[in-house]
């Protein structure tokens, strides 16, 4: 029986996306890209901040900005002018979503809080993207990835041993929080559709920070242990971090005594298993920086591709230390169509990341480029039921950007 592809599960969907940066809309782009009728709402003056973002610019665009932005319709529009208030009201009255990262307690002085609108539309799932959470002493502060990296432990146990920590080099605390944000609206559907009610869906910045540290956080209420830099190593298991070989890195992974076992075995070295230091995980955690050397000496011995063919034929995993022009590069990436070509009015040749999602074996894909600020304004305005006139006198007013 052949499998039917459901390529936009989200097609019935309208959210109204009121957010700027990364964390709110990485969330938006994804049921954007599931088919959802994303319309994204920008200062009429700048756009979203992610647009000035860089460099790296293509075509005078921020690249944070197009990383994000894919298939939603935009809307520049004030919403300190009273009219633009009032067109957002008329929007979230026939949308399903609602997503805000307005600064904390801005929406509710603004009158586009919950309550507010649920007032309108009862069956409305309102969801908000925040920095510390919408309790506790922190809740009225600001934020972004690097400063709950900070805040949130990743910078005090990322970077090299005996050296001050560093940031993680991608916004993972943004995208994770947008996608436990999308993951929360979802979930905020189904139970709309089963009850009726549509719980409110909170997430922040600080949450995300936290769960990433899980294991970290379980280590030190067990026995006290405060994680610092471990490099490329994975403190728990050994071994398993970067080797430097003649030509390159590798990266190596030997997660439990089989595979530690393969490992020696490749590389020449049996007497290692039954070494007393090395019998175990936790006695080669224990005496990893004399494991680590004698492995290193062996690794530096050839290439990067003859032990990556060795090892993997052997059963290990690991990987080349790969930079980006690597990874676009890739015949995996390629494979995966990860990489998608989407037309552009200013920029030729755009290429985004697809979702990291497939349907029924078909890659989810965004549906049109990411926007010109207000490229959709007169559209949009129309389908709430501004007339012509009244658009272009908002426009004449500064309310709009069309």
């Amino acid at each position: 029986m052949m499998r039917r592809v459901i390529a936009r599960p989200l097609r019935d969907v309208r959210v109204l996306d009121v957010t700027t940066s990364i964390a709110g809309p990485y969330c938006a782009q994804v049921p954007a890209a599931l088919g959802a009728d994303v319309v994204k709402v920008e200062r009429p003056d700048t756009g979203d901040d992610g647009r000035a973002w860089g460099p790296p610019f293509w075509n005078d665009e921020g690249t944070m900005f197009l990383s994000a932005n894919a298939g939603k319709r935009s809307l520049a529009i004030s919403l300190r002018d009273p009219d633009g208030r009032e067109a957002i009201l008329r929007l979230a009255a026939r949308s399903d979503v609602f997503l805000q990262s307005l600064r904390p307690g801005l929406a509710e002085e603004l009158g586009l809080g919950a309550d507010a609108l649920r007032a309108r539309n009862p069956r409305l799932v309102y969801c908000s993207v925040g920095a510390y959470g919408r309790v506790g002493p922190l809740s009225r502060e600001p934020g972004y990835d690097a400063l709950m990296q900070a805040a949130g432990g990743l910078i005090s146990l990322t970077g090299e041993p005996g050296r001050p920590g560093v940031r993680v080099g991608a916004s993972l605390i943004d995208q994770g929080t947008g996608m436990w944000a999308a993951l929360g609206v979802l979930a905020s559907l189904q139970e709309r559709e089963r009850t009726g009610t549509a719980p409110e869906v909170d997430v922040s910045l600080y949450e995300t920070a936290l769960a990433y540290i899980g294991y970290h956080l379980v280590g030190y209420l067990a026995d006290g242990t405060v994680p610092t830099g471990e490099g490329t190593r994975f403190p728990m298991v050994a071994p398993y971090q970067v080797f430097p070989t003649q030509d390159g890195e590798l990266m190596v992974a030997g997660g439990n005594d089989r595979l530690f076992a393969r490992i020696c075995d490749v590389l020449g070295l049996p007497e290692l298993v039954d070494d007393p230091r090395f019998r175990s995980n936790p006695a080669r955690v224990g005496n990893r920086d004399e494991l680590s050397g004698l492995l290193e000496a062996r690794l530096r011995t050839a290439t990067t591709a003859h032990w990556h063919e060795r090892l993997t034929a052997a059963g290990v995993p690991a990987a080349p230390v790969a930079d980006v022009a690597d990874i676009v590069a890739a015949p995996q990436t390629e494979a995966l169509g990860m990489l998608q070509a989407l037309p552009h009015p200013s920029i030729p040749g755009l290429r985004l990341p697809a979702l990291p999602l497939s349907l029924d074996h078909e890659r989810a894909v965004h549906g049109s480029p990411p926007p010109t600020v207000g490229q959709h304004t007169a559209e949009i305005l129309a389908e709430v039921g501004y007339d012509d006139e009244t658009i272009a006198a908002f426009a004449a007013r500064g309310v709009i950007t069309r």
